[in-house]
């Protein structure tokens, strides 16, 4: 007898936590005999893996390892990066500093969690990265006085395949992570992309800002009122986690802009408009148009092709009022704007 249900996904490593395993092998070859072949390390919630060391090299003052990032079955654009970390004896009483390699970026903007100025290289895999230079210093008698230097191999043509550049990190990617774990499929990722999209957005001071459902609506609506790459933020099908944080971090003025099918889904109350996780609902929709025909239809498109733009009309409208909704009593004025397959705007509710 075979099972119906799906196969188990396998989990991956994030950046962070493949730059801490790198650092710890460097510390062995700095301070100890040599570059080990592997290394475990301690993730923020007790976890244990063990990476592969893929490359080595030290001399008196430097060592280097790099680790190649599993991400599991998650389709991450960094799973196969080689994370490289050179550590390096610095000026006595120094700290533990951190620097940019090749690969991974700078921050230009405010309203990230690092500051304009600093390698993108965020809060929790410095902490990892600083607890195991500490734990080795004090296993070998050490000062942790070091340069770490952090590089992609690739990162900068890696980093134009995420939201990095419109978020005002330059050159490469950020070394993320906040449990060392890559879930497949997650949406967290996604969501917390927006987020700092809107701190982003908040921090420079922007008043309107657009999440769109796909490129060809986001093209159209950055064109239509002319805002900058900094305003757009990419909402995919997360609409309820970018109004969520707007309610809370609210900016002037907001438009949402999709398709026929995803925004009828948003009119019907969907906070999630992915496919997987929410349908037209066609008994709805006809009752809408008045139209006993519409419960039969496979699309919202087919019923767009019928009824055309009082269709586009009424859920525009009904989408506007659900946002209004998500929104609370923030104190935004929403736009939403609806765009055919070939980017014509065919309804729009302000």
């Amino acid at each position: 007898m075979t099972s119906d249900l799906p196969p188990k996904l396998r989990r991956g490593w994030t950046t962070g936590a493949c730059a801490t395993a790198a650092v710890k092998a460097t510390l062995e070859g700095l301070w100890g005999g040599g570059v080990p072949d592997r290394v475990t390390i301690t993730l923020p919630r007790g976890e244990t893996p063990t990476f592969v060391v893929e490359e080595a090299g030290q001399a008196d003052s430097w060592a280097e390892a790099a680790i190649i990032k599993d991400a599991g079955d998650d389709p991450d654009v960094t799973h196969g990066a080689l994370i490289r970390a050179r550590v390096a004896t610095g000026r006595a009483g120094q700290g533990i500093r951190f620097l940019a390699g090749d690969g991974v970026g700078i921050v230009t903007k405010p309203g990230l969690p690092i500051p304009p100025g600093e390698p993108a290289i965020n809060p929790v895999p410095r902490q990892m990265m600083k607890g195991v230079i500490h734990e080795a210093a004090e296993t070998f008698g050490k000062s942790p006085d070091l340069n770490v230097t952090i590089s992609v191999r690739n990162g900068a043509q890696l980093a134009e395949k995420t939201w990095n550049p419109r978020l005002g990190i330059k050159g490469g990617l950020s070394i993320l992570g906040t449990t060392g774990i890559v879930r497949p499929f997650s949406c967290a990722a996604w969501i917390a992309s927006i987020h700092r999209g809107i701190d982003v957005a908040r921090a420079e001071g922007l008043t309107h800002v657009a999440g769109c459902t796909g490129a060809t609506s986001e093209r159209v609506v950055q064109a239509l009122y002319g805002l900058p790459d900094g305003a757009m933020l990419d909402m995919g099908d997360f609409v309820g986690g970018m109004l969520k944080y707007l309610a809370r971090h609210p900016i002037r003025r907001a438009t949402i802009g999709g398709g026929i099918g995803k925004l009828t889904k948003l009119a019907q109350g969907a906070r999630d408009l992915h496919s997987g996780r929410s349908q037209v609902d066609f008994h709805q929709l006809s009752d809408w148009m008045g139209d006993p025909e519409v419960r039969g239809m496979n699309t919202a498109l087919e019923a767009y092709e019928k009824h055309g733009k009082r269709m586009a009309d009424v859920v525009v409208e009904k989408a506007r009022d659900e946002a209004a909704k998500m929104l609370r009593e923030a104190d935004i004025r929403l736009d939403v704007v609806m765009i055919d397959r070939n980017g014509t705007v065919i309804g729009r509710a302000s």
